[in-house]
């Protein structure tokens, strides 16, 4: 490490200030506006990048790392093009509050602005989906716009920063001075909940007959999920979760619900409308969850605890806003929280009724293999123990309410903005994170085309994911709504006559790989791709082609009006 006060160009400020933010992971890819740094990077060891096949593969890369760490992923890009590929995975990460760190080259200062060759304004282009993205015009001001760039990313609501080097600044040198603090003028996030609130939020909370923890994925940026857990089992109060949320609160616990919304269980909408009481953490009200936001929860009082102002009122209103960090919520509230604890038995019989009543279930024979099926197996062969990437689609739902989420940290998807192509990237940058649990990437045949070529990243780096790639031959998701909402026209979904044999590709890129299309097979199949480590292992599962994701609330729709199933798509329960 280089002591401030030494002469360095920009490229060597650049390393050094990585350094100081304990970065252990570049995922980049050159060009020429990033040559000096490459040159730089040639001889370090310390810090290690990791070359992706193309610039969107590494915002997901980067991003599945800081999922499953917590902490930021790196990108390092070219300019031109190379920047502009990283725009879908910058802005996945925005609307998933991930920490993400992005740096692109750029021409030199003196051609910004003439077209000059693999030129583009990423700063504009990016300023909607970042929280904030720098052009650094002066090497002097290179170390203290990526100290800022870290502490934006990590600090209050998570989110993507960019930092846009051009070419003469990374060449150029000044004396190195490292900035130990931040202040940065206008961004001053509310950490501590007012004591009022919490003490408003606790006498609610003792005096519900029917409430509701509504658990969003901003109890798992918090790390507050140990806080959740003594709270939500001292008072007696069911918890059910977003996507995002999942593993907040152990998936095996009597009190977890699942997930709710538009494929949650049915149990758990059923309580959101009957609850009197609902206690959202570190949710934002997507529209996914509340459907039709008029009938959202009607008989509750609403407290709603965000880090995000923002995010306050802004799809429902609440009854009590509180401001403030999840884990200084939760273990505040189990301060304020009387002696005496309301037992709640009617309450919880009622969702117990409303579970027996309608279960999760699937169709399973000798002869079908069921997407239902797979998912179910590896959560029982992992012991929910597994680091579980998902790409897009019904596989992502079926992830939701078959694998029995236990630990946070432990789902990684695309949430906000439904990124087909997320899940193959996300998957390897959450294994070089994470190399105690194995890493499990559930994806469909759609979706693991679109960035099929990062297969040549894990087979390069020997990074040991399971890829079970559930092939229906469809766009699963689209084709479901085009039989309930759209005359059953399968307008370019059955991509069945143009899937390659997945076998062959996965070998063709050096990777292991297994096909299976029977339960009994598919669950060796699991078994062998669990047990391999010399790098990636592809599981091709043949599954039943025409399956349905249910309970499923029709889009706009109140989450009470939930289809249970495909025989009478009219019927609403």
């Amino acid at each position: 490490m280089q002591a401030s006060g030494q002469t360095l160009n920009g490229s060597e400020i650049f390393f050094e200030c990585l350094r100081r933010e304990n970065v252990e992971y570049i995922f980049g890819y050159p060009g020429g506006s990033l040559l000096k740094v490459y040159e730089t990077l040639y001889d370090i060891e310390d810090i290690k990048h990791i070359l992706v096949r193309h610039e969107q593969g590494a915002t997901h890369m980067a991003e599945g790392y800081a999922r499953a760490t917590g902490k930021p992923g790196v990108v390092l890009v070219t300019s031109g093009p190379g920047a502009t590929n990283t725009v879908t995975g910058i802005a996945n990460a925005y609307m998933d509050s991930s920490p993400m760190v992005v740096f692109t080259g750029q021409v030199p200062s003196s051609l910004i602005g003439n077209d000059a060759f693999q030129e583009a304004d990423i700063v504009g282009i990016t300023r909607p989906i970042t929280k904030h993205n720098f052009l650094v015009k002066d090497v002097r001001e290179l170390a203290i716009t990526i100290r800022k760039a870290f502490f934006l990313a990590t600090n209050g609501r998570p989110g993507p920063v960019l930092v846009d080097m051009p070419k003469d600044i990374l060449n150029a040198s000044c004396l190195f001075q490292w900035p130990e603090t931040v202040d940065i003028r206008g961004f001053k996030p509310t950490l501590k909940c007012h004591i009022n609130q919490i003490q408003k939020a606790a006498h609610k909370i003792a005096n519900a007959k029917r409430p509701l923890l509504y658990i969003g994925g901003g109890v798992i940026s918090a790390e507050a999920s140990e806080e959740l857990r003594a709270f939500a089992i001292q008072q007696n109060i069911p918890v059910t979760m977003t996507l995002q949320g999942l593993g907040s609160f152990p998936g095996n616990h009597p009190l977890s619900m699942g997930m709710l919304g538009m494929h949650g269980t049915y149990w758990a909408n059923r309580a959101v409308n009957a609850c009197d009481l609902l206690i959202a953490v570190g949710a934002r009200f997507d529209d996914r969850v509340t459907g039709k936001v008029d009938t959202f929860a009607p008989q509750a009082y609403k407290i709603h605890n965000d880090i995000d102002p923002t995010n306050v009122d802004k799809n429902v209103k609440v009854d009590l806003p509180i401001v403030g960090d999840a884990k200084h919520f939760l273990s505040s509230l189990i301060e304020e929280m009387p002696d005496t604890v309301e037992e709640r038995t009617a309450w919880l019989a009622q969702i117990h009724e409303w579970q027996e009543m309608c279960p999760l279930t699937y169709k399973s024979d000798d002869n079908e293999l069921r997407t239902e099926f797979v998912i179910d197996e590896v959560s029982k062969q992992t012991q929910g123990n597994a680091v579980v990437v998902t790409d897009v689609g019904q596989h992502q739902m079926w992830t939701s309410q078959f694998y029995t989420f236990i630990n946070p940290r432990s789902i990684i998807t695309s949430g906000g903005l439904g990124t087909m192509g997320y899940g193959l990237p996300a998957a390897i940058g959450a294994a070089y994170g994470i190399t105690d649990r194995p890493v499990v990437l559930f994806s469909g045949d759609g979706g693991f085309m679109m960035n099929v070529q990062e297969l040549v990243t894990a087979v390069h780096g020997k990074v040991p994911i399971k890829i079970f790639l559930i092939n229906n031959s469809f766009l699963g998701m689209v084709r479901q709504w085009q039989e309930l909402f759209h005359q059953e026209k399968y307008s370019f979904t059955d991509i069945g006559d143009s899937n390659p044999d997945f076998v062959k590709v996965a070998e063709a890129f050096g990777c292991k790989a297994i096909m299976a299309d029977n339960p009994d097979r598919a669950r060796e199949a699991i078994k062998e791709a669990l047990a391999w480590n010399e790098g990636p292992v592809l599981v091709d599962f043949r599954v039943f082609k025409k399956d349905m994701v249910f309970p499923m609330v029709p889009a706009g729709g109140s989450i009470s009006d939930m289809l249970l199933e495909r025989l009478n798509p009219k019927t609403m329960v």
